[in-house]
């Protein structure tokens, strides 16, 4: 049966926005280096964390939603590999996750909150998984800083445990935070730039909902709306 041209332009237009729905799925050309000086421009003053919970550009504009949260840097941490790029990490071999360097006024927001916001906005249950996206890149994390932050994050997965707050276990890891790489530029302020993307239109943005929704008490003024 011979098919038209038509037919099969209207398959592959069909067929794109599907190949998109995916974290890795989006490059900006040619792969821009990470630009170690983005995560250093920022107000002194403010205290900082480390997570992973899935892909950065989701995570990024959740932490951003939090009153006291100043600032949120996509980046790469938890691996051996210096200076990573996206593509290196998107491949699964260099260890790293796609993290976020949370920039924070502790006399606003408490680092026990921002554990609050870390389990209250993904699934801490699935390994090396989250939503559509599969990989070790995608895995849960907590990078601690110190003994404190340590005790706080491991004290918070027993609580959650103990009440049943999630129906399997907790696989997320609780580890000293080492280094973190910012991404290339292009990532940062991903999900708010490109609201229309088909994975931040299918994924992201349906994922930042559901937090806020979750948590309204702990939004700036406007966030949610």
């Amino acid at each position: 049966m011979r098919v038209s041209i038509q037919s099969r332009l209207a398959v592959v237009l069909l067929l794109l926005p599907l190949c998109l729905w995916a974290c890795k799925g989006v490059k900006n050309g040619k792969q821009a280096q990470p630009d170690p000086t983005v995560s250093r421009q920022l107000p002194a003053g403010l205290s900082k964390a480390y997570f992973a919970s899935g892909c950065f550009w989701c995570v990024e504009a959740i932490f951003e939603s939090v009153k006291g949260v100043e600032e949120v840097i996509s980046g790469y941490s938890g691996g051996e590999e210096e200076n990573p790029t996206y593509e290196l990490v998107s491949s699964g071999r260099t260890g790293h996750a796609e993290a976020v360097e949370v920039y924070y006024d502790s006399t606003v927001v408490s680092y026990e909150t921002l554990l609050k916001v870390f389990f209250g906005s993904h699934d801490p249950t699935t390994p090396n998984q989250q939503g559509p996206d599969r990989g070790p890149q995608y895995r849960s994390v907590i990078f601690y800083q110190n003994e404190t932050e340590k005790q706080l994050a491991e004290a918070y997965i027993r609580q959650l445990e103990e009440s049943g707050a999630f129906p399997a276990k907790i696989v997320t890891e609780v580890v000293p935070f080492r280094a973190f790489y910012p991404a290339e530029d292009y990532h940062q302020d991903f999900e708010k730039k490109n609201p229309n993307q088909p994975y931040v239109r299918a994924v992201s943005i349906p994922r930042l909902k559901r937090f806020q929704q979750k948590f309204p008490e702990l939004l700036k003024e406007g966030a949610g709306h």
